[in-house]
């Protein structure tokens, strides 16, 4: 029979997701009490950015601590737990950010849009704490509940409530899959748990619950062939969303994956390695080549987000705790370079709900040459271009030492993700040329103020970048620590430089 942690274990291990979910009720009730007539939702935006502050703070006193385990198994204190809810944070606080400056432009969202995104954060953090297919589930339906809600904000916008209206129903599909694929592996094992899932015989019902899951988690992601969710409803729904989403929708979706497959899928290994190598193969490939035909620069991120997937499932294929370590560093670099686009784009749109194209950038460096600094510096971390894309370059550096130090060097699908990459300058090239070598229309008006929040949106996020880009180290350690506590070793050097011995692939 299981055990449980008792409820003073369970709420010390769970104090900084305790600590947000108080904080975000508290402002609920007091935005609510508020009411529309003081227009509250930039000041909840404000208190929602302390909120974010403060949980920082109880995640960075746990993690020195040690705290967050439980005896049975069912939350982890691991560092990779604590560095992606840190990198989680970070993107939550740009995100709201962002809002403000949208907020104080159109007057288009109510005051409980920051505390949604509250929620939202909170679900996404107990997916990382998550060593439990069910508190898994429960942190992933708050996060998706919230996220739907999110992308239908803009009341005044069709095309926000389509984004939404589609969300809701292929997440919900989505989710089906996931829970029976949960109560399957629950049949075939009798726990939900990863460690005795990972210390299972793979049976024919563990893996058809492996494979339902994987077409679950590969929704989530946004991964090929699930992925025509992705462009409509990063169009469609409000650009501080759409930035909130591709940010921290895809670190918390990914160092679940991770965490899952590292720790409970093991035994499934043979089965599912080769299905999400093609996965991978797939979604770098047509992510980057569709991308190259949209003019819509939203439209445009989508699908880059998509073939970003794509380099992230190297990194869980390689299935090592270097794999998790040099995830940390991808995910930190993409959060910045993202947050960094969208608040360009914001300022940009005006807050006008309506796509920004690449013509619309045309001869930024000469109107605004600061906000053209900051897209290309972004657009360039997305490429991985050395030292002018920053971090960018040494994220996916880390990602190939992954693949080709694992206990299975992933050669050919390093060279497909190499190949991928060159593709991918394509579009984030021309995109730059427009915005630096053609000529600016004299019908295009361009803002002549940037706004406090979004300037210090774009300033840490571009010197966070090139910092990294020259010196990794600090951001390096902070991966090295963020590793899965029973994730197999690899041969190949972490983040940091040091290296361990594999056990044989089972």
């Amino acid at each position: 029979m299981n055990t449980f942690a008792p409820p003073g274990a369970l709420l010390s291990a769970l104090l900084p997701e305790i600590t947000l979910l108080c904080g975000a009720l508290i402002l609920l009730l007091t935005s609510a009490w508020g009411g529309e007539r003081s227009s509250p939702t930039r000041r909840t935006a404000r208190f929602a950015l302390v909120i974010v502050g403060a949980t920082a703070v109880a995640v960075v006193f746990a993690w020195v601590r040690g705290d967050g385990w439980t005896d049975d198994g069912r939350l982890s204190g691991d560092g990779f737990r604590w560095a992606i809810d840190l990198i989680l944070l970070l993107g939550t606080a740009g995100a709201l950010a962002i809002f403000d400056t949208a907020q104080g432009r159109t007057r288009a969202f109510p005051a409980e849009v920051p505390v949604l995104m509250l929620l939202a954060l909170s679900g996404m953090m107990i997916m990382t704490a998550a060593r439990d297919l069910m508190f898994m589930y429960i942190g992933l339906e708050l996060m998706s509940i919230a996220i739907y809600v999110l992308a239908g904000s803009n009341r005044s916008s069709a095309r926000s409530a389509e984004a939404s209206l589609k969300y809701l129903l292929l997440g919900a599909f989505a989710s089906g899959f996931l829970l029976y694929g949960i109560a399957l592996l629950y049949g075939a094992v009798g726990d939900t748990r990863l460690a005795a899932l990972g210390a299972a015989d793979p049976s024919s019902l563990y893996l058809l619950g492996v494979a339902l899951l994987l077409v679950g988690f590969a929704f989530k992601v946004g991964a090929v062939p699930f992925h025509l969710w992705t462009p409509d409803v990063y169009d469609g729904a409000p650009s501080p969303i759409t930035a909130f989403m591709a940010a921290c929708v895809k670190t918390a979706a990914f160092a679940m994956i991770l965490r899952v497959m590292a720790e409970g899928l093991g035994p499934a290994i043979e089965q599912w390695h080769p299905v999400v190598w093609w996965l991978a193969a797939a979604t770098m490939v047509i992510g980057n080549v569709v991308a190259l035909a949209q003019p819509n620069l939203k439209r445009m991120l989508a699908y880059s987000g998509i073939a970003h997937a794509g380099y992230l499932l190297v990194a869980v294929l390689a299935y090592s705790q270097a794999s998790a370590s040099a995830m940390v560093f991808y995910l930190l670099a993409y959060t910045l370079a993202t947050l960094g686009a969208f608040a360009v784009l914001g300022i940009v749109s005006e807050g006008i709900d309506g796509p920004v194209t690449v013509d619309d950038l045309a001869g930024l460096w000469h109107v605004r040459p600061g906000l053209a600094s900051v897209l290309a510096v972004c657009l360039l971390a997305f490429l991985g271009f050395p030292i002018a894309g920053g971090a960018g370059f040494f994220a996916k550096w880390y990602v190939l030492q992954a693949a080709l130090t694992s206990h299975t060097p992933l050669v050919v699908l390093v060279v497909v993700l190499v190949l991928a990459s060159v593709l991918s300058a394509g579009y984030y090239l021309t995109t730059i040329a427009a915005m630096f070598n053609r000529p600016r229309p004299s019908e295009s008006p361009m803002p002549v103020s940037t706004p406090v929040m979004s300037a210090a949106v774009m300033l840490v996020s571009v010197v966070a970048l090139l910092v990294l880009g020259v010196y990794p180290s600090p951001a390096a350690r902070l991966a090295a620590a963020g590793t899965i506590s029973n994730a197999p070793q690899s041969t190949g050097a972490s983040p940091t430089g040091t290296t361990a011995s594999v056990p044989a692939r089972r």
